[in-house]
């Protein structure tokens, strides 16, 4: 998940995030079997999606490595979806692991007007996440995410959430987040079930920070609208 122009934040706050604007807190388990069937999936790679006219669930489904560039342009996103607020926790303990808020936007445009002289229409897609170690021993977390929706009705909104480290699929994940009523702020919590690691990979991605990456694909009636990206280290308090 990606708020445009944050840094993530490292919290020892054990405050809950609760639902707003009347919208209850949903909380979605990832489905079960994301790939598709057999027969359905044809590997693909991301130089030929890049020459669609536009990218379906399926597509995505059938790339077997990170990505280098991003599948859609910022203006895709035709329904205004703004994800403003994004919280990791423990599910076991309920210990908050980190929170992030997205910056107001004129903050966020002055700073890229310092940094660059302009504003980069790619703000907001890429993150970098510093976790310690113990975060590759969690087996559930739970992620909130508050998002704003624009004029438009959002019909089957779904995300599809890819993790590599270095050319392996560690985990794919996928979450229907529903109908978005027009102009609505929605908050729903993504529960993420990792996968047994073994120690010598727990070790490897330890020990090379930024290896283990993630694409984030939003379909909005299967068509690809939203593409962010992030990166993983796991060495931090060493």
């Amino acid at each position: 998940m990606v708020l445009a122009g944050s840094t993530t934040k490292v919290t020892t706050t054990t405050t809950v995030a609760t639902a707003t604007s009347g919208c209850a807190l949903n909380r979605l388990k990832s489905r079960r079997n994301p790939e598709p069937q057999k027969d359905e999936l044809r590997l693909t790679t991301e130089e030929e999606l890049l020459q669609r006219d536009f990218i379906t669930p399926v597509n995505v489904l059938g790339l077997q490595r990170v990505t280098e560039n991003y599948l859609c342009r910022p203006e895709d996103n035709v329904f205004d979806i703004d994800f403003i607020r994004f919280k990791i926790r423990d599910m076991e303990t309920g210990t908050v692991l980190f929170e992030i808020a997205k910056p107001s936007s004129s903050e966020t445009e002055e700073q890229d007007e310092e940094e660059n002289g302009e504003v980069d229409s790619s703000a907001g897609r890429f993150v970098r996440y510093q976790f310690t170690p113990a975060f590759l021993k969690l087996r559930t977390v739970g992620a909130t995410v508050e998002f704003t929706v624009g004029e438009k009705p959002i019909n089957n909104f779904r995300m599809i959430e890819r993790h590599y480290f270095r050319e392996q699929l560690l985990k794919s994940f996928d979450f229907d987040f529903g109908f978005c009523i027009p102009n609505s702020k929605n908050t729903c919590e993504h529960i993420y079930e990792f996968p047994q690691l073994s120690e010598d990979t727990i070790t490897e991605m330890v020990e090379t920070p930024y290896d283990t990456r993630s694409d984030s694909f939003y379909f909005v009636d299967n068509k690809l609208i939203m593409h962010n990206k992030a990166d993983y280290a796991y060495n931090g308090g060493q």
